[in-house]
């Protein structure tokens, strides 16, 4: 392993997921798989410090993916910055959204009974201090971790689908299910590296069940 990161292994599970494809503009459809960008909320949930920057590298499918049609109550409109901006100089309608007034429900189509089996590392970032090192971080987050412990509930994708979580020590993606299929164009994260927030995408292939995510800055990422 390069002495540079560390590595851990978590799986996760859950009732419902739902990991929302972009171009779905009203009613949500989840991707078939966890999309990374889920998967690093999860363990920034667990365990998250300026000093790391963690990298998702495979995610695996432990059960069967499975779809349900479900209807959720959502807001229509949300607090955007000209509002804010225009409440707080006083040329604008008191800041606020009433639920009563901006309810709607929209159909979802979303997993049921998931679960996946996370490989991560995570390294120092230039934040890091003379007291950071991966040694320190690798012990805080197996404990975190097998103690249940976080600093905000983890969820799959929308946040009323509560993700349960389990450390594992000896991984074996064997338990992976025999899929092999192209998932085709999946959202990796955005880059921040821009004034304005850039989405990534990549080209997801399922291959006995693990999906093997690109590294940061790759070639296989598009914007």
């Amino acid at each position: 392993m390069d002495t540079h990161v560390r590595r851990i292994w978590l799986r996760v599970s859950g009732s419902y997921a739902c990991f929302t494809r972009p171009e779905m503009k009203v009613e949500r459809v989840s991707y078939e798989v966890m999309t990374p960008s889920a998967a690093r909320g999860i363990l920034e949930a667990i365990l998250w410090k300026p000093a790391m920057l963690w990298q998702v590298e495979r995610i695996g499918v432990l059960r069967p993916i499975q779809w349900s049609s479900v209807r959720r109550n959502e807001i229509e409109s949300v607090l955007t910055w000209p509002k804010m901006k225009a409440a707080w100089t006083g040329q604008g309608q008191p800041l606020g959204v009433w639920i009563e007034d901006e309810r709607v429900q929209r159909s979802s189509l979303v997993l049921k009974d998931v679960a996946y089996l996370i490989q991560a590392s995570f390294q120092l970032s230039e934040h890091a201090g003379p007291r950071d090192n991966l040694e320190k971080f690798a012990a805080m987050f197996a404990r975190r971790a097998s103690r249940g412990q976080c600093f905000n509930q983890p969820y799959l994708g929308c946040r009323e689908f509560s993700a349960r979580f389990e450390y594992i020590e000896t991984p074996d993606f064997s338990e992976a299910l025999p899929l092999d299929r192209d998932l085709g164009w999946m959202l990796y994260d955005l880059d921040y590296r821009q004034s304005e927030p850039q989405a990534q995408f990549f080209r997801a292939q399922l291959r006995e069940g693990v999906m093997d995510v690109p590294r940061a800055q790759s070639e296989d990422l598009y914007s």
